[in-house]
């Protein structure tokens, strides 16, 4: 695993610029010093929720954090907030710019080849920020000269969005679906892919399904001499495999390693995908004992991604009307098509799907008391129920749902991320010295984990932007722009 994101982390949180014209409608407060008084504070490190708390912002750091009576500095704006909560801002670890089109998509789940992949680069980094979500990695780009001028514009305060680390194209071998994607042609071409889209600007990369293990060295090599990570969607490399090549991240939990796969080939993706494996690896089984124990020793973080995958499980997914009013009217029929089928019955055809995950739960509950580093994201690609922003919410509810605390859950979606990106002391958490990166939810949501949904005003850099504006400036154009 490389040893830090010493190279990633400055490009990530680039010094902040004032709110041009363009951004300016969607501030909300400015960037003087602000005071949050009377608010609970859920301060990211996993610690249980205090009352009754007062945070003071200036010059884009957290100044001070102290008791209700804590002194406002002079001219300050003072916010009383009794009846809120206080929280860092979101990490999301899996949050794309894109959303798969599936071409005349019916009510029977046929389509015509091939998969499309529009990018959404208006709707995306508004959606993100509205729902809390102030430093985002892309995990996979489709048209990456797309993200990283995105995140020039909004680092020159040309554009409203989170802080970005851009990961560049899909490190992907043959066979792929997508035809967006370049196919490796073997480790030469993985090293080459990895040193010119390391110049161009991405700070991090992303191996996915059909890649070889020679191409994944190669890649995972060049990664680290530049001092970044890489992660990977795998198949064709399982993940001991990967912990053994040197991976640093592995996406989706436990979802996708294909080590018991019945007939797994090598450098070869299976038809059955990981799910074999998963239904047969239960938390209590030696092989969940033996792979974690690798993953932890290895350093190897995993990024959980349950909402993408609660979708294949029947009656679980609630369907969020916010999130339903964002979408393309095209975008919402493709998704209530899809989840229809699903919800069909007899339910009993989605048996092992339901097991698995319930597997998967157990799994990183499991890897996180082993002593791993879980972080969290949605994966949001093309799946109207899983959408940028309200994905990242859903997945700190799922956590819960998994068994983690609700501040342990948000520790997940904040902390850990930024522990990750080598930006722990820059934020993540809620002390004096951090980036004012904070999120002001009505409610509680170390009690009710729903609250977090709540979501008030969003502070990135000590600005506070305004989530009913920039909801409404995207409301039906996610799966358009």
């Amino acid at each position: 695993m490389a040893l830090g994101s010493a190279a990633a982390a400055p490009q990530i949180l680039a010094p902040p610029a004032a709110p041009g014209p363009a951004v300016q409608p969607y501030v909300r407060v400015g960037a003087g010093a602000t005071v949050l008084r009377h608010v609970t504070l859920i301060d990211g490190t996993g610690a249980p929720a205090q009352a009754d708390r007062t945070v003071i912002l200036r010059d884009g750091k957290i100044a001070a954090v102290g008791p209700a009576g804590l002194a406002a500095p002079k001219g300050a704006t003072v916010l009383d907030l009794p009846g809120h909560t206080v929280l860092p801002g979101l990490v999301g670890m899996h949050d794309h710019m894109y959303y798969i089109a599936r071409p005349n998509l019916d009510a029977a789940g046929h389509s015509e080849p091939p998969l499309v992949v529009p990018q959404m680069t208006f709707s995306s980094p508004r959606l993100y920020l509205a729902a809390g979500v102030t430093t985002l990695r892309t995990t996979g780009s489709v048209e990456p000269y797309a993200d990283i001028n995105v995140k020039r514009m909004i680092d020159a305060g040309q554009m409203v969005g989170p802080h970005m680390d851009v990961t560049g194209p899909y490190l992907e071998g043959a066979g792929s679906p997508f035809i967006q994607m370049h196919p490796l042609t073997d480790a030469e071409d993985a090293r080459r892919t990895v040193a010119f889209w390391a110049d161009q600007g991405a700070t991090s990369f992303k191996a996915y399904m059909n890649i070889t293990r020679a191409e994944l060295k190669a890649a995972v090599e060049e990664a680290h001499r530049r001092g970044l990570k890489i992660t990977g969607h795998l198949c064709s490399v399982t993940y001991p495999e990967a912990a053994e090549l040197g991976i640093d991240n592995l996406e989706h939990g436990f979802f996708v390693n294909t080590q018991l796969d019945p007939g797994k080939a090598v450098d070869a993706c299976p038809a059955t995908v990981g799910t074999p494996t998963l239904l047969a690896m239960t938390p209590q089984s030696p092989e969940a004992d033996a792979l974690i124990r690798l993953l932890v020793d290895r350093h190897v973080a995993l990024t959980s991604t349950l909402p993408v995958f609660e979708q294949s499980v029947p009656g679980h997914a609630p369907l969020n009307p916010r999130a339903m009013a964002v979408l393309t009217p095209e975008a919402r029929e493709a998704y209530l098509y899809a989840r229809n089928a699903r919800n069909s019955p007899p339910r009993e055809r989605f048996a092992d799907t339901a097991r698995a995950f319930q597997n998967a739960l157990g799994l990183e509950r499991k890897f996180v008391a082993a002593g791993g580093l879980l972080m969290a994201g949605p994966d949001p690609t093309g799946n109207g129920g899983v959408i940028p922003g309200f994905g990242d919410q859903r997945e700190i509810e799922l956590l819960v749902e998994a068994g983690f605390r609700p501040e342990e859950a948000i520790r997940i979606a904040t902390l850990n991320g930024a522990t990750y990106l080598g930006l722990a002391d820059r934020i993540g958490s809620i002390a004096p010295g951090k980036n004012a990166d904070l999120v002001v939810v009505k409610g509680d949501p170390s009690k009710a984990i729903a609250d977090i949904e709540n979501v008030e005003i969003v502070f990135k850099d000590g600005v506070g932007y305004d989530p009913g504006r920039l909801l409404s400036s995207v409301q039906g154009r996610y799966g358009q722009y």
